[in-house]
């Protein structure tokens, strides 16, 4: 039996806008984790709710994102699995969270998505754009002109 040490970081995608985008995976890691780390509690509070998830929320966001780092590292380091969200969308994808990953896996400690809704692939899906094709270009066309 292959029994880990330290906890997992999951970075977690949240949805962009729908809540019935949150994959069921992504609904798992958020109940199983021993803590979320949120950008902003208030918002991320509901989220959890809305789907009966009870793990305990901290503050991770770009005010306190140096001090919480340390205490976040020592909870993977004593085994305690813990969920990096974000307001919406992927973590670190303008959001907060770099130097929390960057720690952990630094401190040896293994780091993990969970996908989910992505609003680049979103709009390019529905741009008209030829999407088989160049489509980091279409993306980043549409994304500056909005056609």
């Amino acid at each position: 039996m292959n029994v880990r040490q330290r906890g997992m970081l999951w970075v977690v995608a949240t949805p962009i806008g729908n809540l019935g985008d949150l994959s069921p995976r992504a609904q798992q890691v958020l109940r199983d984790a021993g803590v979320v780390a949120a950008e902003d509690t208030r918002h991320s509070r509901p989220l959890l709710q809305h789907f009966g998830i009870g793990t305990p929320l901290t503050a991770l966001h770009e005010h306190n994102e140096r001090a919480a780092v340390a205490a976040i590292i020592a909870k993977l380091q004593a085994g305690e699995d813990v969920a990096l969200i974000s307001d919406a969308g992927t973590p670190l994808i303008s959001d907060p969270g770099f130097r929390l990953v960057r720690a952990a896996r630094e401190a040896g400690i293994d780091v993990s998505p969970v996908p989910g809704a992505c609003a680049a692939i979103a709009a390019l899906s529905v741009a008209g754009l030829p999407s088989d094709r160049e489509s980091f270009r279409a993306t980043r066309t549409f994304a500056r002109t909005g056609k």
